[in-house]
């Protein structure tokens, strides 16, 4: 399947004003981590997914797999793998739902916002606490946010 996603750094506090519709914690580990290509584990509430994603900036191929959430664990604990924590709020701007990522732990302070399109050309409504957009950056891909926990 195709993903279509844009990322911004979170600018300041007026997304605490928004309306929020939903949160969850994550925990998130890397199997595999590769400029074009990696392999995750998350975990999240009593629910884990394994997923792959392929390719690089504004689109890319993601696979995401449901998995028992025992054995997400163990893979993490049986790798050693370093996990990233945060807490995504699920905002509603206009008609669309943005997914904002506040990091914990060693990230702490790092909050980055991220919205699904259905096509490349489509518009959207900036909200006023969107800064610096870094799709293409690939220093704020999670795969490589990891870096900076070891």
């Amino acid at each position: 399947m195709k993903e279509i996603e844009r990322k911004f750094l979170v600018a300041n506090d007026d997304w605490k004003k928004s309306k929020c519709i939903g949160q969850r914690e994550l925990k998130q580990a890397y199997l595999l981590r590769e400029e074009d290509r990696s392999v995750r584990i998350r975990i999240t509430d009593n629910m884990a997914f394994f997923t792959i994603k392929l390719g690089s900036g504004l689109t890319r191929s993601e696979f995401e797999y449901e998995i028992p959430q025992g054995e997400a664990n163990e893979m993490i604990e049986e790798a050693g793998l370093a996990c990233l924590h945060k807490t995504r709020y699920y905002i509603q701007h206009g008609s669309d739902t943005w997914e904002l990522d506040v990091f914990h732990g060693a990230l702490k302070g790092l909050l980055l916002a991220e919205l699904e399109l259905e096509n490349e050309d489509q518009t959207f409504d900036y909200p006023s606490w969107l800064g610096q957009e870094v799709t293409f950056d690939s220093a704020y891909l999670n795969a490589n946010l990891i870096d900076r926990l070891m």
